[in-house]
């Protein structure tokens, strides 16, 4: 996802001068096609991360469309002030990339785990969240992002991600996409690289992807879910606060609310060390 985040970015910068890039002193071997490109609308912020979505705020305020850039937590959880503050609030187009999102990075231990990022980013208002499930829903949602600049945050997979789309889907905030017919009635839905997971775990039945949603796409799920009898749902994210919780809560209170089946991480993975594919087998995503 990350070399088609960097390729789609640079295409849409060469069609729009306002968009800049700000990182956090890393994605080195990544990030130089758009530096190379576009040197005075990118900036090395060092590591300082509350400092680059400042930075980005008040760029963002002068009519720049501004990417911040870091691995996991750092741009998230660490900038969570400035994020609220400074851009949310204010309905800045700042987005926010977050680079291995869930335990992509999990060799480096609960520092790096970005199992808690959706708890925080979707109880923004005004926040849109994108959480493509392959290469090329990061595509559409870039180009949906830049079409309708806003507050948002980009959750990215590591690298080498699977395609799962002969060709770049449409996307809207809170629009299920399909990948995969099923039989019956019953469906996986997932959100982000928990979309392999969902793929591998199907057995038959149809898959789909939110890459786009958040607090007002809300509204568009009782339609959806009125369709489907059984709704499985996959996310490499805790269960609390998380995207199962996010759906469930748009049908709270109705009938509706008992055909969502929640997957989601163990928070038992939260103080372990390993691989991304042995933490999501051992925290009950993998099938």
């Amino acid at each position: 996802m990350r070399d088609a985040f960097i390729d789609e970015l640079v295409t849409l910068a060469g069609a729009h001068d306002h968009i800049a890039l700000i990182v956090g002193d890393l994605g080195f071997n990544v990030i130089e096609p758009f530096a190379d490109r576009f040197p005075d609308r990118f900036i090395n912020a060092g590591v300082a991360e509350q400092n680059m979505t400042g930075l980005a705020a008040g760029m963002a305020s002068e009519g720049y469309h501004v990417f911040t850039y870091s691995i996991a937590n750092f741009p998230t959880f660490r900038c969570a002030e400035q994020i609220r503050n400074d851009v949310d609030h204010h309905r800045l187009p700042v987005t926010v990339v977050a680079v291995g999102g869930g335990v992509a990075y999990g060799a480096l231990g609960y520092s790096h785990h970005a199992v808690q990022d959706y708890a925080l980013m979707r109880a923004m208002p005004h926040m849109t969240i994108a959480a493509p499930g392959d290469p090329f829903e990061t595509r559409a949602c870039l180009r949906w992002l830049v079409a309708n600049p806003g507050p948002s945050y980009l959750r990215l997979g590591k690298a080498g991600e699977p395609r799962f789309h002969d060709a770049i889907p449409d996307v809207a905030p809170g629009q299920w996409v399909r990948v995969r017919d099923g039989d019956g009635d019953a469906v996986m839905l997932s959100t982000g690289a928990a979309l392999g997971a969902a793929v591998a775990r199907a057995n038959g039945r149809a898959v789909y992807s939110l890459p786009l949603w958040g607090m007002s796409a809300k509204s568009a799920q009782p339609a959806q879910i009125a369709r489907h009898q059984d709704i499985t749902t996959l996310e490499d994210h805790l269960a609390d606060g998380g995207f199962g919780s996010w759906l469930a809560e748009s049908v709270a209170g109705t009938q509706a609310a008992a055909r969502i089946k929640p997957i989601a991480l163990s928070a038992d993975i939260c103080d372990m060390v390993a691989s991304q594919a042995t933490l999501n087998r051992l925290g009950g995503l993998a099938a």
